[in-house]
């Protein structure tokens, strides 16, 4: 006998324990990750968890509500994040979660309610979605020539090349030059900037489990990331590099440098992240020897009937990404937070 209710605070001890336990959890299902959003975007949270007969936590599931002019009423688990949906610890919890979804997407009467599954085994049996991949490598405690002769010969090139040039490596908690990079990377690929805000929440929420480093080349910053630490695994989340240093190849430098670090400070994998199937980043991450592996994501249609979406490949979008590329920096900076909230 399971009992499927919401989430109230006084579960938050309790709900972090069980996804840092399940072999699926992710840092998109921490409570840290609920705070971030609602802070910054106002999402609703829609968190749902299962107790068994004892009052254990057998099951959850982070969702938010969203309604905006171009998604329409939503549900997603979980906005902006590359994984959720259900984490179960058995059948039963996992059929209670995904009936309680489906019962409560009818009843907020939503166009569609989303699961960003890690795993196949989360699924719910919905409508697939088979649009991102994720790569991941595994790592251990390497020397950089150990490291080089693990990675694929083109690539291995490129980091050689990478390498000749002085690049520094910092870590950082100032985010203005990550917030600069970044901001420049957004515009190239025709996306929307998130507000500042939003990572600075995301530092204060996540706190010692976010790394950030900068990459400097004759002094002056050209590449940054953040990542997260979860487990025995380092995600990089968001990355950024300066155009005008490209001939460097300071991404090449960066993520070698995140791979050595993280493989001799005690984490196993290394979490390029997701790319849309086929892309530049997409073919970038594969050829550092990472494994792709499709994403699980699925959807159910309620109001809407057909599936959603806001991709550049929709030829809706991909205009408007065009148009983007070519707005001058400052406004992309103060346009971008307004617009990026209406795609989670």
């Amino acid at each position: 006998m399971v009992n499927c209710r919401t989430f109230v605070e006084q579960d938050r001890a309790r709900w972090n324990a069980f996804v840092s336990a399940h072999p699926y959890g992710s840092p998109f299902h921490l409570i840290a990750w609920r705070d971030t959003l609602q802070t910054t975007f106002g999402y609703e949270p829609r968190y749902l968890l299962v107790e068994d007969a004892q009052e254990c936590i057998v099951g959850i599931l982070p969702l938010f509500f969203v309604d905006n002019i171009v998604t329409g009423r939503v549900l997603i688990s979980t906005p902006f994040a590359v994984y959720g949906g259900i984490l179960a610890a058995n059948d039963g919890a996992h059929y209670a979660l995904a009936a309680q979804a489906k019962a409560l997407a009818e009843r907020l009467d939503v166009q569609y309610l989303e699961l960003r599954n890690i795993h196949k085994d989360q699924r719910a049996g919905f409508n697939d979605v088979d649009r991102y991949a994720s790569f991941t490598m595994p790592v251990g405690p390497a020397s950089p020539n150990e490291l080089l002769a693990a990675i694929p010969q083109k690539t291995r090139n490129l980091v050689r090349k990478s390498l000749k040039h002085d690049f520094k490596v910092r870590s950082a908690r100032d985010l203005d030059t990550f917030y600069g990079l970044l901001a420049l990377t957004y515009r190239k690929h025709g996306t929307p900037l998130f507000r500042k805000s939003f990572f600075e929440t995301l530092l204060e929420n996540f706190g010692p489990l976010v790394d950030m480093r900068e990459i400097l080349l004759d002094g002056r910053p050209v590449a940054a990331s953040l990542n997260l630490l979860f487990r025995e695994e380092m995600p990089t989340y968001y990355a950024a590099s300066d155009p005008a240093a490209l001939a460097a190849a300071p991404n090449n430098f960066m993520y070698f440098d995140h791979l050595l670090w993280a493989g001799n400070h005690g984490f196993r994998v290394f979490d390029f992240g997701r790319s849309k199937v086929d892309t530049g980043c997409y073919q970038f991450k594969k050829h550092f020897g990472a494994t792709a592996r499709p994403l699980p994501y699925e959807v159910m249609l309620v109001r809407r009937r057909e599936m959603p979406n806001f991709t550049p490949k929709n030829p809706k979008f991909a205009m408007a990404a065009r148009l983007w590329q070519k707005i001058p920096l400052p406004m992309t900076r103060l346009l971008g937070p307004a617009l990026i909230s209406l795609f989670p």
